[in-house]
Parts: C-alpha cells; sequence; structure tokens
C-alpha cells in the first residue's frame, strides 16, 4: 500500500477472470452457488477489470405471464455483471473485505423478448471503493450501474445496484 492505495494481486485477477470465463466451472459454480440464477440460463458473456457482461435469455424458466422475461431475472443477470467484479477484486485484494448489496433500483423500458446483455462499465469505481475500504474501519458503498441491451442495442432495463464494502480484521 503507498499513500492509501492498494495494490491488488494481478494473478489473482487474471485467475479469478479464467474461471468466470470457463463455460463448464462457471456453470457448475452457479448450480451448485447461485441455482436461480443457473436456471433462469444467467450466463457470463465478458469479464475484464474495466467491465462484466453477463446475459439472460427469454424462454420457459425466466419468462412472466406477459411474453416477457420476468423482471426477477433479468435483475439476476444485472446484479451479476456488478458482482463478479466485486468478487474478483475482493478475492485478489491482500486484506479481508466483506461485500453486501445494500440497494437496488431499476428501470424497465421495453419487454425483453429475447437474450437480454447486461454490461457494467463502472469497475474502476469498484477498485477504488474495495482499495478505500481496506484503509478506513467504516463500511464503503458504492453504487454500480448495469444496463440491459437486446441483440441490436435496444435498452431495456437499467440498474442501479449499490454494494457496501467493509474490512475485515
Amino acid at each position: 500500500m503507498n499513500n492509501g492505495i492498494t495494490t491488488f494481486n494481478t494473478d489473482a485477477v487474471h485467475t479469478f477472470i479464467k474461471f468466470a470465463q470457463h463455460p463448464f466451472k462457471f456453470r457448475a459454480y452457479l448450480f451448485w452457488k447461485l441455482p436461480a440464477a443457473w436456471l433462469a440460463g444467467v450466463r457470463v458473456r465478458a469479464i475484464g477489470e474495466d467491465a462484466c457482461t453477463t446475459s439472460v435469455p427469454y424462454r420457459w424458466l425466466s419468462q412472466n405471464p406477459f411474453r416477457s422475461t420476468y423482471f426477477a431475472c433479468l435483475a439476476m443477470a444485472a446484479e451479476m455483471s456488478t458482482g463478479l467484479p466485486a468478487m474478483m477484486y475482493v478475492q485478489s485484494a491482500p486484506k479481508r473485505i466483506s461485500m453486501l448489496v445494500t440497494g437496488l433500483e431499476s428501470t424497465f423500458v421495453k419487454k425483453a423478448t429475447g437474450l437480454t446483455y447486461f454490461t457494467c462499465n463502472d469497475l474502476p469505481a469498484m477498485k477504488a471503493a474495495i482499495s478505500k475500504a481496506m484503509n478506513q474501519d467504516e463500511a464503503v458503498t458504492v453504487t454500480m450501474r448495469s444496463e440491459g441491451r437486446d441483440k441490436q442495442g435496444t435498452l431495456i432495463a437499467s440498474f442501479a445496484v449499490t454494494w457496501s464494502f467493509k474490512g475485515k480484521s
């Protein structure tokens, strides 16, 4: 740590990215730890140090009575696009950090009738919040924005997920 700036373990970050992008290993993780997301078909499309993209399909297990993707399935994919990077940075931090969702706001613009892709581009802000949490005793919150779009790029829904990070002793 230099001047309050925390260095994350780069090897751990790359190992996590490799794990999250491995189709079998990550789906097994979802089946074991997040079975509702596994059943709904939530998938990781891309993850890096600056952005994360997930997707959720419109199908029988994720539908609502109005012939579109159920809002809770959309929320799972949106939260995962912010939660995976949080896990990546927490696991690569030199100090133990707890993480918790403390808020969720959503806006639905259009019916989701196909595959919906959620992208979070706020990862540098999350990394800074986790770094700050390691260097103080109070929890640090950060709100991450995730936008859901269809294959044509049309906005389906946007989510603001508030995360709280706190260093453990």
